[in-house]
């Protein structure tokens, strides 16, 4: 018989040291045509990209989100925010969401994907969801940004709930909320390459990871 498995208790991952994620030095915001068009080169120079969106809270029934606000890529060394008001930068946002040579890696994407396709009319390309990763190595239970980094790296993710329903639509993001964006696809891009780390150093015979 063959035992699920689990993710750690919220009490045991409030007990570790705090994740070092991305600084402010290295997070840039695209604010314009040109800084759009230099954050597409060095993205697509790359194949693997963490990627998350955020959206200013909807608090009363029925009313329909106009996210994503805010849609973040990351690289092993620094991450681009996007906002969705600056409409110079859609063409690029369009590319890097369409684009079948760069994959776009996050955690519970299903709702993301919707609200991109509500609001930009496209339905993104190479697009791995670790959650479903997951689940093929056996857990039972959704596996989330803060449980994967401290099932492989033995430290918490630091996720304010404050920031989380914070107003992503504003024009200009607080330090705070755009060190929590950057992170949150950061996490994603680390938690991609720890898993293939680990599948490759897996003993032989055992399966690797199928993302």
């Amino acid at each position: 018989m063959i035992v699920p498995k689990t993710t750690p208790h919220k009490s045991a991952i409030a007990e570790l040291k705090p994740f070092q994620g991305l600084g402010l030095e290295s997070i840039f915001v695209v604010t314009n045509a040109e800084q759009a068009g230099r954050a597409m080169t060095e993205l697509m120079g790359t194949r693997f990209v963490g990627f998350d969106t955020e959206s200013k809270p909807t608090f009363h029934k029925g009313q329909q989100s106009e996210g994503p606000h805010v849609l973040q890529f990351s690289t092993l060394e620094k991450a681009f925010i996007f906002q969705s008001h600056c409409v110079e930068s859609h063409p690029v946002i369009l590319h890097l969401l369409s684009s079948p040579d760069l994959t776009k890696i996050g955690f519970g994407l299903g709702g993301d994907l919707h609200q991109i396709a509500n609001r930009f009319g496209i339905r993104p390309e190479a697009i791995i969801d670790l959650d479903r990763s997951f689940k093929k190595r056996g857990y039972s239970n959704a596996v989330g940004a803060k449980s994967a980094i401290a099932m492989f790296f033995n430290r918490k993710l630091l996720k304010s709930k404050t920031v989380t329903t914070s107003n992503w639509a504003a024009r200009d993001l607080s330090d705070r909320q755009l060190i929590y964006a950057a992170n949150d696809a950061y996490a994603a891009i680390k938690i991609f390459h720890a898993l293939h780390e680990e599948s490759s150093t897996a003993p032989q015979g055992e399966t690797p990871l199928d993302f």
